[in-house]
């Protein structure tokens, strides 16, 4: 008799666990059903996490850029931009044109222009413009051509820089020395002049 109620007992019991695993199955199966939601939220963060990462692609090609550790393509005159690369950081000083020590923009854009073309231009960027460029426009923009900005208070040309390609320029800064500015930046945009070719 003990052994029968035994036998019922542990009959019971493995009911009760066959029934206990049965419901934590469909649990299971019931919170998969909603694990799509997760899925589709995992899915947008993929889709964000590649802009991110598109983010700093452009981040990073932008700080290649102010460094000029780009990587030089076949047309592209390597002598002007390691000339232009040893100007980097040069701090601006007005009618100064020492690579390293002091320059302004015209005094930079002359010494680039003498070293690596053996070209003597005009020593002010408006002259500079009037005397040694031929006028070229914003989308014929090529290699080593010079871009021309106003202050804003007139038409009057008081800024040059060197145009690369991909709307970089490099030109000495009354703030931060020489850099390298994007034409498309709003300040430059507005403050566009002309653009020219030394003759």
């Amino acid at each position: 008799m003990r052994a029968v109620k035994n036998n019922r007992l542990c009959l019971w019991l493995a009911l009760l666990l066959l029934m206990l695993a049965q419901a934590s199955c469909h649990k299971g199966i019931n919170t998969s059903n909603h694990g799509k939601y997760p899925r589709h939220r995992h899915a947008r963060n993929d889709d964000s996490g590649r802009h991110r990462h598109d983010d700093n692609d452009k981040q990073n090609a932008d700080d290649d850029w102010k460094t000029l550790n780009i990587k030089l393509r076949r047309g592209d005159n390597k002598a002007l931009y390691a000339e232009l690369k040893r100007w980097l950081g040069t701090p601006y000083k007005y009618a100064a044109q020492e690579c390293g020590v002091g320059t302004d923009c015209s005094g930079m854009v002359m010494m680039v222009y003498r070293n690596v073309y053996n070209i003597d231009i005009e020593r002010n960027s408006a002259r500079i413009f009037e005397k040694n460029c031929k006028p070229v426009k914003r989308n014929e923009l090529q290699e080593a051509d010079l871009v021309f900005f106003n202050n804003g208070k007139s038409s009057r040309i008081t800024h040059v820089g060197i145009y690369l390609r991909d709307n970089k320029f490099v030109h000495a800064s009354s703030s931060r020395g020489v850099m390298v500015s994007d034409l498309n930046q709003n300040y430059w945009v507005e403050h566009f002049q002309c653009a020219g070719r030394i003759l």
